[in-house]
């Protein structure tokens, strides 16, 4: 319900500001048209912002505006284009900024590691000063990547740099930390992050309630939400469920989710979606579907994000198909577009099974739900096609047309399709 109604309020922006250009009583600015052609491509795609921009008059068409589409285009996850813009920009000679960068960057760190060093090196030629979120994405990649060392060398530099890790960084340091097993070193920064006294920085409790669960810390988890316990808000509550889920210790989580129901009565699909997930964790199933029944009775809107955890429930029941079938009558009776991983999670099952003509129909699906091709897409594709031991005629092409360079656990697995492939020779002795 809560990204329902941002987006037809993401709608009812754009047609004001539609009517608003055509009105000759309105001036726009650079920030107007930037504005509008944010709203455009989130609500009907890159390709029409990209022809809204040359609409633009030309004295208003500056760095503010490639700069807004840029970001858009990273939102999408739409390397190519992303790529063609920021060279547009250094083109029209607009100054090459710390933004811009940390745009690739996230797009890289996302989609294609090996490039980050060239956006690195050229921040380094053009003298553009890494932020705050420059270093936290460089941190959470290293951390991606296992690689701890890197990471707590980025964080001197960043320090050296006279630059403080904020929570969000912290936070991110804490979960690769516990990852890589290093708990004292975890511990150690959620100590920090506390300070002295929580009851004074209570809005930290959210914070600290699942990242201490990672830790396996049940008897710190308990002590946060006893801070939170008598009068608890929607987050805490939130954020307690997650934690107590993540803890094995599901008769908590619900009743934290019940308190959580007592005080706010009304409640939407967002404060319903932890437990679900929860549930889903754990292969709950009944549960699952008493609890998204309890959602309809309760006039909640089923989105997006209760998909995903409706998706996890029956994939981890070993009810693909149902899983499936589900999802594609969601989005046939809501209109809306699916989260990646609800596609990724039924796509990697089938692959797993082999099952070649449902993969490909999932690919197919994403492609048709405006999901650019990825590298993992690919993976799982041709997955499927190993373990059918069929060949995968055409693939090497259609990754090209999707602009897709394999890495190493692709290229081999590039190989052994290619050995399934039959020959004139095979053919005789058959």
């Amino acid at each position: 319900m809560y990204l329902s109604r941002i987006f037809t309020l993401i709608i009812f922006l754009l047609q004001l500001s539609e009517w608003l250009e055509k009105k000759d009583e309105f001036d726009f600015v650079e920030r107007d048209y930037a504005s509008r052609v944010d709203l455009i491509a989130k609500v009907r795609g890159l390709q029409s912002a990209e022809n809204y921009i040359d609409k633009i008059p030309k004295s208003f068409r500056g760095e503010v505006i490639y700069r807004t589409f840029l970001a858009n285009c990273v939102i999408a996850s739409n390397i190519k284009k992303a790529e063609e813009v920021f060279n547009k920009m250094r083109d029209l000679d607009f100054e090459v900024t710390a933004f811009a960068c940390n745009q690739l960057l996230l797009l890289y760190k996302r989609l294609d590691k090996k490039k980050i060093a060239d956006v690195l090196l050229l921040m380094e030629k053009q003298n553009v000063k890494p932020t705050l979120f420059t270093y936290m994405l460089l941190i959470d990649t290293k951390g991606l990547s296992n690689d701890m060392t890197g990471m707590e060398e980025i964080v001197e530099t960043m320090k050296a740099e006279g630059l403080v890790p904020d929570l969000t960084t912290q936070a991110i340091m804490v979960r690769h930390y516990v990852s890589g097993g290093l708990h004292e070193k975890a511990e150690s920064i959620l100590k920090e992050m506390e300070g002295g006294n929580l009851k004074e920085h209570r809005w930290l409790c959210r914070v600290l309630l699942p990242l201490y669960a990672s830790l396996g810390k049940a008897d710190e988890v308990a002590r946060i939400w006893e801070i939170c316990k008598s009068s608890p808000r929607l987050y805490e509550c939130v954020s307690a469920i997650e934690a107590y889920g993540k803890l094995k210790q599901i008769e908590q989580a619900e009743a934290v989710f019940n308190k959580m129901q007592q005080k706010y009565k009304k409640l939407s699909s967002r404060q319903y979606s932890p437990l679900l997930r929860v549930y889903a964790n754990h292969k709950m199933l009944s549960k699952g579907k008493d609890l998204v029944r309890k959602m309809g009775e309760n006039g909640c809107r089923v989105g997006p994000h209760i998909w995903d955890a409706m998706v996890k429930l029956y994939v981890e029941a070993g009810e693909v198909e149902k899983a499936d079938s589900m999802l594609q009558k969601a989005v046939l009776q809501n209109k809306m577009k699916p989260l990646f991983n609800s596609y990724m999670m039924i796509m990697e099952h089938y692959s797993k099974r082999g099952d070649v003509h449902n993969t490909e129909k999932m690919f197919v699906r994403m492609r048709q739900s405006g999901y650019m091709a990825r590298t993992r897409q690919f993976q799982a594709l041709v997955q499927a096609y190993v373990a059918a031991k069929a060949p995968a005629y055409g693939i090497r092409e259609r990754m090209k047309a999707d602009n897709i360079i394999p890495n190493k656990a692709l290229a081999a697995q590039l190989a052994r399709v290619d050995a399934f492939r039959r020959t004139a020779v095979s053919d005789l002795l058959d």
